[in-house]
């Protein structure tokens, strides 16, 4: 009697041709489930004579091992045919759901228009890290402990780290670049930096690309025409701009940089760099001979170029990650 229903199973197997996942799924359970066909089978065998159970046995566990076979099979068989949304009702004539195409941020933006701009002159790019030593951000730059200068920069101490901060300017990258001894020097160093500064125009972290120049007989005039090239690619040929004498303990002369700027019809000086020639002092702590090379430096705040580029008036909203703001820059 079992036997009959053995084989009656075998047939069963070999006539069944299930048409999707579903049919082959309800199949699976029928042949191998928990109360399914051939596990009914096992249940049974305690019904054989104990001279037959080897027999019968055998029986079942060739049909158990055919059947999952021919299930895996079937699976991949039905996996192949069906087509796409014939089981969930899609209707496949309809226009795709394409994906919102994402952008670059803002700041990413500009910060690759300057590298760009001073990579077509031949200044190459030099990082370095955000945590410094204290001789690396403030004494290397002519600024020893007593200099007034460091009242300038609120600065972010480490604490447990003795002597080191947050980096208040990215000229610790070029302290490290003059101390390679590798001359000349034509080199821009862009990065993030901290000062304990918090309202609309000032975040206690933001973005520079400072620049350095270093070579025998660099003068003025060339910094001069530096600054020429880059207002003239960043703002438009015809932009005016203006060198206003200043202070920075690292540069002598030294000065801050504007260009004439229109905003609701009217027309106003906007800052928008510092700049000068690099001190001597700068050029002796780093190993450089003073009396043979000169060089010029200067520093650019990417947020405030971004400022005046999209005309945003608070610096604050490129760091609040509204899509709603950040959607603006996405190429249409």
């Amino acid at each position: 009697m079992l036997k009959e229903k053995i084989e009656k199973a075998y047939a069963e197997i070999k006539a069944t041709i299930p048409q999707s996942e579903a049919e082959l799924e309800e199949l699976r359970i029928k042949l191998l489930g928990k109360k399914g066909l051939i596990p009914g089978f096992y249940a049974q065998l305690k019904e054989v004579p104990n001279e037959q159970k080897k027999e019968f046995g055998a029986l079942i566990n060739n049909l158990k091992t055919e059947a999952t076979d021919w299930l895996e099979n079937l699976k991949t068989k039905v996996v192949k045919a069906r087509k796409p949304g014939a089981d969930d009702g899609t209707d496949m004539t309809l226009p795709a759901n394409f994906l919102s195409i994402g952008g670059m941020h803002p700041l990413s933006i500009v910060r690759q228009e300057l590298i760009n701009i001073f990579g077509r002159i031949g200044f190459d790019i030099s990082e370095g890290n955000e945590v410094v030593d204290e001789w690396t951000n403030f004494t290397a730059l002519n600024m020893p402990h007593d200099h007034p200068a460091r009242d300038m920069q609120d600065t972010f101490f480490v604490k447990n780290l003795d002597q080191h901060v947050l980096r208040t300017h990215t000229s610790g990258v070029q302290v490290q670049e003059m101390l390679k001894g590798k001359l000349p020097i034509r080199t821009i160093s862009p990065g993030m930096v901290f000062r304990k500064d918090n309202d609309a125009t000032h975040s206690p972290f933001f973005h520079q690309i400072e620049g350095l120049y270093i070579d025998e007989k660099v003068s003025f005039k060339d910094l001069k025409q530096t600054l020429y090239y880059f207002v003239k690619e960043q703002f438009g040929e015809g932009t005016k701009f203006r060198l206003r004498p200043s202070y920075f303990p690292f540069t002598e002369p030294s000065a801050e940089m504007d260009i004439e700027w229109n905003k609701n019809g009217e027309s106003s000086w906007m800052e928008i760099l510092g700049c000068g020639m690099v001190d001597p002092a700068v050029l002796d702590n780093c190993g450089i001979d003073s009396k043979k090379y000169s060089g010029f430096a200067f520093g650019i705040g990417v947020e405030r170029i971004a400022m005046l580029k999209y005309g945003i008036n608070d610096i604050r909203v490129f760091y609040e990650n509204d899509i709603r703001f950040l959607k603006q820059f996405i190429p249409a």
